[in-house]
């Protein structure tokens, strides 16, 4: 018995895988060396990369950007709310956005001071207009209709 495998028909040497036909312009390879017999491999097409500089150290990145979203909605809400609570019919809702308008204020401030934000002059806006439209307008409204029904009474 032989180590050689047999061919097809069982006698004779191994089966060699076929050649690339000569004269196509493509170079004579051996038993599949690349992506397809007869195929050239692929060489440099493009030109190496430039080196890779060196990271920057510690402490050398970029800095956070300011975070004034927190103020910006404080004033928004709190101008709007002021607009609703001037208005007869839309005082609630100049209220409930008054609150919020406090709320977004003050963290907006709070985060003015710690350096987070840039913005601390809309962020005392948005405050000082919650604090106008939840607190101060509807109490002139409960004065003024206090009084509007003292005066009706005395006629």
């Amino acid at each position: 018995m032989s180590d050689a495998s047999p061919g097809a028909g069982g006698f004779g040497p191994p089966m060699q895988p076929p050649q690339s036909a000569p004269g196509y312009g493509y170079p004579q390879s051996g038993p599949q060396s690349g992506p397809g017999y007869g195929y050239p491999q692929p060489g440099p097409s493009y030109p190496a990369a430039p080196p890779v500089a060196y990271p920057a150290g510690p402490g050398y990145g970029m800095p956070a950007q300011p975070s004034n979203g927190m103020g910006t909605a404080g004033l928004v809400l709190g101008v709007i709310g002021l607009v609703c609570s001037l208005t007869f019919f839309l005082w609630i809702f100049g209220v409930i956005l008054g609150i919020l308008a406090i709320i977004f204020g003050a963290i907006g401030r709070g985060k003015a001071k710690r350096g987070e934000a840039t913005n601390k002059g809309a962020a005392t806006a948005g405050l000082v207009c919650g604090i106008l439209a939840t607190v101060v307008l509807p109490l002139l409204g409960i004065v003024l209709f206090a009084s509007f029904l003292g005066s009706a009474s005395t006629f």
